[in-house]
C-alpha cells in the first residue's frame, strides 16, 4: 500500500477517496458499455451465457481504460500544473461528473423550450442543445472542480479556454 501511496503523492488517508472512487468510476463505465455491447449483439440477460459474457467484457474493457487513462496520465501530467498526481484523478472525475451532469441538464431545459430531438431538424436540435449545454458545463465544471478541491485548477482552465475562443474580455482578472 505504501507503494502505491508514494506513486500517487498520497500524504494522507483521505486521498485514497479518488483512486477509489477513479477505479470504481472505471469499472461502472465498463459495465455499462458492456450490457449496451451484449443488448446490441442481441443476448438476453435470462440466457445462461450473459453473465459469462458480461463479466469477460467489463474485465476487458476496465484494462483497456485502465491502461488509457494512466497513459494519459503521464501525459497530462507535464501539461496541467498540479501539486500531487492524486490530483489527476480527481480533476478526471470532475470532468466526468460535469460533462454527464450538463448533458442531463440540457435535455429536461430544451425540452420545456418545445425542442424535441424526435421533432425537430437535427441541423436545428444539436447547435441549440450545444449552445445550451456550454454554459451549463463551464458553470458547473468550477462547481465540481471546487468539490473536488480543484477550483484554482479549472479556473485557470476556463480562463485559458474562453480566451482562446475570443471570449477572455468575460473574465478580466
Amino acid at each position: 500500500m505504501q507503494k502505491f501511496k508514494d506513486r500517487w503523492e498520497i500524504k494522507s488517508n483521505w486521498q485514497l477517496i479518488f483512486p477509489i472512487l477513479g477505479l470504481i468510476s472505471l469499472v461502472f463505465s465498463s459495465y455499462l458499455i458492456s450490457k449496451r455491447v451484449i443488448t446490441s449483439i442481441g443476448i438476453d440477460q435470462t440466457d445462461v451465457a450473459y453473465i459469462g459474457l458480461l463479466s469477460t467484457i467489463i474485465i476487458f474493457l476496465s484494462a483497456l481504460l485502465l491502461f488509457i487513462t494512466l497513459k494519459l496520465f503521464n501525459i497530462l501530467e507535464s501539461k496541467w500544473e498540479v501539486t500531487y498526481r492524486w490530483e489527476l484523478i480527481a480533476i478526471f472525475i470532475a470532468f466526468a461528473i460535469t460533462g454527464s451532469t450538463a448533458a442531463k441538464i440540457s435535455d429536461p431545459i430544451i425540452s420545456f423550450l418545445g425542442i424535441h430531438k424526435e421533432t425537430t431538424n437535427g441541423w436545428i436540435y444539436w447547435p441549440i442543445r450545444i449552445l445550451f449545454v456550454f454554459p451549463i458545463y463551464q458553470i458547473l465544471l468550477l462547481i465540481v472542480g471546487w468539490l473536488f478541491g480543484q477550483f484554482k485548477f479549472f479556473w485557470n482552465f476556463e480562463k485559458k479556454m474562453l480566451s482562446r475562443m475570443g471570449l477572455s474580455r468575460l473574465f478580466m482578472d
